[in-house]
């Protein structure tokens, strides 16, 4: 029996074959183009050419070519569009591992290099398996909210995945009608992939397929309820946010921060210090006290919390001040322009945040001091917090102490 993996009689499964590897091949094909999709879609919903604060990829260059005003309709785009990436990039583990697996055999294929175009050939899929893999582990450490990362998530992750992709569609160009054609064929043809002296067969491929499906399946279950309230976010065992909601009554909804992880305190948020900046362009500048806003005409808006983590809530009942009536306060009675929104937290990438002159205008962006019926709690932003509709939670700002209306 060959010892080393470089022999090819190492390699006894019975199970690789071009059939399976097609298989995994044609799911991930479906699967990873949509996770580039929604990606790309995340990534725009910060407005990150709007202003440097949002902008965590300021090297992009034309890399942010498809960037576009984040829109405020439909309410739910963006809790939609991350559910469905976070939860479809976990769901699809399983099916990535069994594709490294049915094809390891070729990392090991002596010579390394029979030509340039083999030398190329097998560059690119160092860049596709490498990128893969530190895509999917980037991306469930953010989910798991363990920033062990070499740097900020947002830049690794965004040139981590235009890395891959390209790797990705030369790959799929290649080998795409090849393996249509192995999943037509009645028998299976011979190639480097068949053991050519296999073990005994303890399950078929078929049956392999299932288990494959059954752990995407598992992963899914325990997953896909964190974008859900009530008894279904308890199955999200391997979401953060998944479990018990935090507390019962009008404020009991997922949070991320807590009042204390971000610092704030309560001589802070005191009705007898906290005051809220309003400044214009012109320089106009108003200072107001939580009655002072409670005095101005209050609207409702029910919007719901979305996390670039893949986490959300159902839509809550908001209250509190138009974003476009505070800009009127300041000079800007008609078409409110950018807003630079700064919050009391002393740390964090987003205590400051930009939202566009379309999210102001929108009658339901709110500087909300109410949530379904009571006074914010410290944890969801007293005195006063940011609410937008579609937007990510991160620019949802809470604990606001100034806005500035402008054009960023």
């Amino acid at each position: 029996m060959a010892r080393s993996p470089f022999s090819p009689s190492f390699w006894r499964s019975p199970l690789r074959g071009p059939w399976l590897t097609s298989v995994l091949g044609v799911v991930l094909l479906g699967g990873i183009t949509v996770l580039f999709v929604t990606g790309l879609v995340s990534y725009a919903a910060y407005n990150p050419d709007l202003s440097p604060v949002n902008d965590k990829t300021p090297d992009k260059g034309v890399l942010g070519f498809y960037l576009f005003s984040w829109p405020t309709d439909p309410h739910w785009l963006y809790r939609l569009n991350q559910g469905v990436h976070v939860t479809l990039g976990i769901t699809l583990i399983p099916v990535l591992l069994a594709k490294l697996w049915s094809v390891v055999p070729r990392l090991f294929t002596l010579p390394p290099a029979r030509s340039l175009a083999h030398a190329l050939e097998r560059l690119s899929l160092l860049l596709l398996v490498g990128g893969a893999l530190f895509e999917f582990v980037t991306g469930v450490l953010n989910v798991q909210l363990d920033y062990i990362f070499p740097g900020s998530f947002y830049p690794l992750h965004f040139y981590g995945a235009w890395v891959f992709i390209a790797a990705f569609v030369a790959h799929a160009v290649l080998k795409t009608p090849m393996a249509l054609r192995n999943l037509r064929q009645l028998r299976e043809e011979r190639n480097d992939l068949i053991a050519p002296s296999p073990a005994e067969s303890t399950v078929s491929r078929r049956g392999a397929l299932w288990f494959v499906g059954g752990g995407s399946l598992l992963l899914f279950g325990t997953t896909v309820g964190q974008n859900f309230d009530g008894p279904l976010r308890r199955t999200a065992l391997l979401a953060p946010h998944g479990g018990a909601e935090p507390g019962s009554g009008p404020g009991g909804f997922q949070i991320n921060k807590t009042a204390a992880y971000a610092g704030i305190r309560d001589t802070d948020t005191s009705e007898e210090a906290w005051r809220l900046v309003v400044a214009g362009a012109n320089g106009h500048t108003v200072r107001l006290t939580r009655a002072d806003l409670l005095a101005m005409p209050l609207h409702s808006a029910a919007l719901p919390i979305a996390c670039v983590e893949g986490w959300s809530t159902s839509d809550q009942w908001w209250r509190g001040v138009r974003l476009r009536d505070l800009a009127a306060l300041v000079g800007h009675d008609e078409d409110p322009p950018d807003v630079l929104v700064e919050s009391l937290q002393q740390r964090g990438a987003f205590r400051r945040a930009a939202l566009r002159a379309n999210q102001v205008a929108d009658p339901r962006s709110l500087l909300a001091l109410a949530v379904n019926g009571e006074d914010l709690t410290p944890d969801h932003g007293y005195p006063a917090r940011i609410i937008v509709p579609a937007a990510p939670g991160v620019l949802n700002t809470k604990w606001v102490a100034r806005l500035t209306f402008g054009d960023l």
